[in-house]
């Protein structure tokens, strides 16, 4: 489970998240909201990439400020660009690289690697130049190199957006297929419908907490409500 407490985040004078209690229970939960809204900065504390300026956020009872190494083991995290998460030269290397503080022999490693590589529609390519792949590819790469650490809990921000109809769908279908609880913060709202919970973040508050189709409405409302 991951529990929020009385969480705010600051970015200098810029209060960005205000007072947020969440429990995140269910295996599948979305993030909505527009640009500026806090919803990325609410990702990153769920795995200590960011911690609360105010408050606490626990990972099954770790502190996300004292057990930061502990909590990524827990928690992977995809970002919008996966540029900024490949960072070896070619895609077997890259996601065994993910696996360099696990004590396997090199047996197990090249099994673990072969494995999800297979999973993420990339068998074949692991020795083709990382740099090289598609931006679809280049995504799956990202998740696959998360992924083969077996976390508990994978958090996504805006994993889609860069990518093109095929290859959204394509993320998301391997979203909705792992057995493992999944945050999804997106602006590509048809892909919370099949989500159980879908919090609404507005002006750094949770502005509704529920099932798609009211979030998404909620949603809508406050966007029009902007000047």
């Amino acid at each position: 489970m991951i529990q929020l407490d009385g969480v705010s985040h600051r970015y200098g004078d810029h209060l960005v998240l205000d007072r947020v209690d969440l429990e995140l229970t269910e295996q599948r939960i979305a993030v909505i909201g527009g640009n500026g809204s806090g919803k990325s900065t609410l990702a990153r504390l769920l795995n200590g990439l960011v911690v609360p300026t105010d408050g606490r956020v626990l990972v099954d009872g770790l502190d996300t400020r004292r057990d930061g190494a502990a909590v990524r083991r827990r928690v992977g995290f995809v970002f919008t660009d996966p540029d900024a998460q490949i960072v070896m030269p070619t895609v077997a290397e890259d996601v065994a690289f993910s696996l360099r503080r696990r004590g396997l022999d090199a047996a197990e490693r090249d099994a673990r690697v072969t494995g999800v590589l297979e999973t993420f529609g990339l068998a074949g390519l692991g020795d083709r130049p990382a740099h090289l792949l598609s931006g679809g590819q280049k995504q799956l790469l990202a998740l696959a190199a998360v992924m083969v650490t077996e976390p508990s809990v994978l958090v996504c921000d805006e994993p889609t957006t860069l990518l093109d109809l095929r290859n959204t769908e394509r993320v998301a279908a391997l979203l909705e297929a792992l057995p493992q609880q999944v945050v999804l913060v997106t602006h590509h709202l048809h892909l919370v419908a099949s989500y159980e919970r879908v919090l609404v973040v507005h002006d750094g508050r949770i502005a509704f907490d529920g099932e798609p189709d009211a979030a998404v409405a909620t949603y809508r409302q406050l966007a029009q409500a902007v000047p």
